[in-house]
């Protein structure tokens, strides 16, 4: 009997590059993703089908299964490789097939739902929460959407142990927004573990516009290596801290539940990591309090007190520190969130996801919506006509999380 899966993409709201380095985040999922259909099979074949393109993939449930890097199989491959290695008794293939209308290496974590897709079938077809390993280890959505990012990220998780990942050293902020995500809601979570905070309705009588800027931000070559750079940066200024204060806090977010942002700054100037000079680690640590500690609870105060204009004002702030002090913007997304709210008075707008590329959001009346879109679409193609043909503007809401669909 075939299994029907929904696999949403996420809007990252708010928390650039926090949930590695144990920061909160703003996230919601929209009402674009994957449509899944699984199979299975009567041997331990797992094949995965893109429906469009009409490509397809192949391989064994092993532990020591290879990956291809560079293409879309290495998403594939490393979730089966993990799942052979944590459940040895899963060896029921399945053919799955899959259909997005996500924009590809856009910042809408395309690659992370089809990690959860692949991952959500193999385990219904396995009937995975049914062996004690699951049971022991995985008893809540955030322990999930934490598990699947793990092994993405290629990490240990709980009595699981790490292997290799699909290369980028990313947290779980994805798979959380994606399984833990509420319809009509910005949820509020922190990582490292992943922890729910808060969840806010969007305000009412908006909806969110998006511009995937045609500049690619797929994490693979040196696109890869910018977004890695950022996390060992973080990783950098966390060992810099543990050196200087003598204590084991692990993340940024570990180190400001116990220290004051001055006695960090001040233990940064003055511990040399290799590969890192002390202005990079301040600069890097500055933009994840921001973010994390400041911008995102006056956010969420804002979301609660339907003040539009203090929201507008936070979103902003995350912007601005995100250009000055991550370095992860282009000139394409900081021209679409100038030209959303100077030109065209969105409540916000904001780059997300990864950086270097990718798209932003902006959040905007309901009713003003298709004049909007029109007129955003026209402003960034004056800007930028070389991006004409592959930049794409788009509706969309905060939808509902991963499901099996009945």
């Amino acid at each position: 009997m075939a299994i029907e899966l929904w696999i949403p993409g996420r809007i990252e709201f708010l928390g650039k590059h926090t949930d590695y380095a144990g920061g909160r985040s703003l996230l919601c999922p929209v009402d674009r993703g994957f449509r899944v259909t699984a199979e299975p099979r009567h041997d331990d074949i797992v094949r995965v089908t893109d429906r469009r393109s009409g490509e397809s993939v192949e391989c064994t449930i092993a532990p020591d299964i290879s990956r291809p890097r560079g293409h879309w199989a290495n998403y594939v491959f490393t979730v089966v490789r993990r799942i052979a290695r944590d459940f040895p008794d899963a060896h029921i293939g399945a053919d799955i097939a899959f259909e997005s209308d996500l924009p590809a290496a856009a910042g809408m974590s395309s690659s992370s739902a089809l990690v959860v897709a692949v991952y959500m079938a193999l385990a219904e077809v396995n009937h995975l929460r049914e062996h004690n390993s699951y049971r022991a280890n995985i008893t809540t959505p955030e322990h999930l959407a934490e598990y699947i990012g793990c092994i993405e990220g290629g990490f240990a998780f709980h009595a699981f142990a790490g292997d290799e990942g699909v290369g980028t050293l990313s947290g779980c902020e994805d798979q959380t927004a994606m399984v833990c995500g509420r319809a009509g809601a910005l949820v509020q979570y922190s990582f490292c573990p992943v922890r729910y905070e808060s969840s806010y309705p969007v305000p009412p009588n908006h909806d969110f516009v998006i511009a995937a800027s045609g500049v690619v931000a797929e994490k693979t070559a040196s696109a890869l290596e910018k977004y890695n750079a950022l996390s060992r940066r973080a990783a950098a200024a966390a060992e810099a801290w543990r050196r200087a204060s003598g204590r084991a806090d692990r993340t940024l977010g570990d180190a400001v539940a116990h220290a004051s942002a001055n006695d960090i700054r001040s233990a940064l100037t003055e511990s040399a990591v290799e590969g890192f000079s002390p202005a990079e680690l301040v600069d890097r640590f500055n933009q994840f309090h921001t973010e994390s500690e400041v911008i995102i609870p006056r956010a969420g105060e804002a979301l609660t007190a339907n003040d539009l204009d203090e929201l507008g004002a936070m979103v902003d702030a995350s912007q601005l520190v995100a250009e000055e002090l991550l370095g992860n913007q282009v000139p394409e997304t900081m021209v679409l969130v100038r030209s959303a709210r100077e030109q065209l008075g969105a409540v916000a707008a904001s780059a997300f996801g990864a950086g270097f590329g990718g798209s932003v959001w902006a959040l905007t009346r309901s009713a003003e919506m298709p004049d909007f879109l029109r007129r955003w679409q026209e402003e960034y193609a004056r800007a930028f006509p070389n991006h004409l043909e592959t930049a794409r503007f788009f509706v969309t809401h905060a939808g509902r999380p991963a499901s099996r669909e009945e």
